[in-house]
C-alpha cells in the first residue's frame, strides 16, 4: 500500500485515508481512465454505475491507476470470450451490491471501537494493517463458497445451472416497524445484528443457504424440504429467545427457482413471501407442494388452515408445520 500518511505529520485528513484505501491519487478523468484501460467510455461508465457509484463530470479527476487496472481486467474477460458486455455489467453490479454492504458494516464496526478523539489516527492505522488482511479473507471466503456451489452443481449433473427445484423459506419479525420507534439507534443495531447472526448460523448449520437478509426479513433456500422445514422451525423457536426480539412468521414453498447473481426468482419465492404475510406470530406455513413433499416424514405434523386470498393469488391453501413431538399436534392433512 502507499506510504503511511502518519510519517512526519500529526494531521490526518480524509484524503490521506482515501489515498491509503484506493492505493493512489485520483489523477484521471473518466475519458482518460477509459483510454488508459483501452475500454469504450460508455462501457466504462456502465461498469462504474453497476458498481454503485454516481456519474462524475467530464473534467473531474476521480480515478486512479487501480481503476484502470480493474477496467482493463474486466474487459479482458470479454475479449477472451468468458464474459460478454452484459455479463460484465451484471457481475459488477453483484460485486458492488455485496461489497457495499460489507464496507458499511466494517466501517460501523471500526467506528464503534474507536474513541472520537483518536478516530483519524486509528482509522488510518487500521486501513494500513487490516485492509490487506480483509482482502485476502474475502478471496478465501469467495473460493470456499464457489467450491461449494460448484460441487452442488456438478453433483446434479445439470447442463443448466441457473434453474432448479428447491425449497424456499421466507421469515420476518412480527411488529418490527413499531419496534423501531421504541428503540434508539444503538438498541436497534444490536437487535438487527443479533437477529441476522442467529438466523445465519441456523441456516448454515443445517446445510441450507442464506440468500439475503433485509432488516427484519430473511430469505433462504435448501436442496430439500426436510432441511428447509428444520431451518424454519429452528428460526421460529430460537430467534424469539433472543433479548427484546419478537416472534417470527415463516413461509415455506418449493418448486423451480431461478438463481441469478446471488438472488433467486420464481413462483416458490412469491409463495413463501405471501405465506409469511398471512402466518400468525410464531407459526410456520407451507404450501400444498411443500406439504406433499413432506408426506410420510414422521418428524413433523401438518394441520390445514382455512384458505386465504392474497395479492396475486385467488386462494392459498396453506398448512401449518409443527414438530411431531410438540404437544397437541396431530396430522389432519
Amino acid at each position: 500500500m502507499a506510504e503511511s500518511a502518519t510519517s512526519g505529520s500529526d494531521e490526518i485528513s480524509p484524503a490521506d485515508i482515501e489515498r491509503e484505501l484506493l492505493g493512489g491519487e485520483r489523477i484521471y478523468t473518466r475519458k482518460e481512465i477509459a483510454e488508459r484501460a483501452g475500454v469504450e467510455i460508455d462501457h466504462a461508465q456502465a461498469l462504474w454505475r453497476a458498481l454503485g457509484f454516481a456519474d462524475v463530470e467530464d473534467d473531474i479527476r476521480a480515478f486512479t491507476d487501480r481503476d484502470a487496472w480493474a477496467l482493463r481486467t474486466v474487459d479482458d474477460l470479454g475479449k477472451k470470450g468468458w464474459l460478454d458486455d452484459r455479463m460484465q455489467v451484471a457481475m459488477a453490479r453483484a460485486l458492488g451490491q455485496s461489497l457495499a454492504r460489507l464496507a458499511d458494516w466494517q466501517l460501523a464496526a471500526v467506528g464503534s471501537m474507536v474513541a472520537p478523539e483518536t478516530a483519524a489516527d486509528d482509522a488510518l492505522q487500521r486501513a494500513e494493517h487490516l485492509v490487506p488482511v480483509v482482502e485476502e479473507l474475502i478471496g478465501y471466503v469467495w473460493r470456499r463458497q464457489l467450491a461449494a456451489a460448484a460441487a452442488r452443481a456438478l453433483a446434479e449433473n445439470r447442463e443448466e445451472f441457473a434453474a432448479r427445484s428447491m425449497a424456499v423459506g421466507f421469515a420476518d419479525l412480527v411488529g418490527f416497524t413499531s419496534l423501531t420507534r421504541e428503540l434508539d439507534e444503538t438498541q436497534l443495531a444490536a437487535l438487527v445484528e443479533a437477529f441476522e447472526s442467529t438466523a445465519s448460523d441456523i441456516v448454515a448449520s443445517e446445510g441450507a443457504r442464506l440468500v439475503k437478509t433485509v432488516g427484519d426479513e430473511v430469505l433462504f433456500v435448501a436442496d430439500d424440504v426436510a432441511t428447509a422445514a428444520e431451518v424454519a422451525l429452528q428460526l421460529s423457536e430460537r430467534v424469539p429467545q433472543l433479548d427484546k426480539i419478537p416472534e417470527l412468521r415463516v413461509g415455506l414453498a418449493c418448486g423451480t427457482v431461478l438463481s441469478r447473481l446471488g438472488d433467486i426468482y420464481g413462483e416458490p419465492v412469491n409463495l413463501a413471501a405471501r405465506l409469511t404475510s398471512i402466518a400468525r406470530p410464531g407459526s410456520v406455513l407451507v404450501d400444498r407442494e411443500f406439504a406433499a413433499a413432506l408426506d410420510g416424514d414422521e418428524r413433523w405434523r401438518l394441520r390445514r388452515v382455512p384458505p386465504r386470498p392474497v395479492r396475486g393469488y385467488t386462494l392459498l391453501h396453506p398448512q401449518r408445520l409443527r414438530r411431531a413431538e410438540e404437544p397437541g399436534t396431530t396430522n389432519e392433512s
